[in-house]
């Protein structure tokens, strides 16, 4: 596992080692935890940029008006 130093404001810190310590955990945690999310993030928004590009032939039509969409 490699070590990085980060700087960040010493009140948000605080607020941060509070949030830890309410979850029973580090904040050293937090941050790994944080950063496996900013990943995951990225990898579903490219799964959803594929999936936008191979539906990009449908189309709605234009706008409906409440009737139109509650019609049965």
């Amino acid at each position: 596992m490699k070590n990085i130093t980060l700087s960040a404001d010493e009140l948000l810190i605080e607020q941060a080692r509070k949030v830890a310590q309410a979850r029973n955990t580090s904040l050293n945690t937090l941050f790994r935890e944080w950063l496996s999310s900013l990943v995951d993030q990225k990898e579903r928004e490219k799964q959803l940029k594929e999936i936008h590009q191979r539906l990009h032939y449908a189309h709605s039509g234009g706008k409906f008006s409440r009737e139109e969409m509650n019609a049965r």
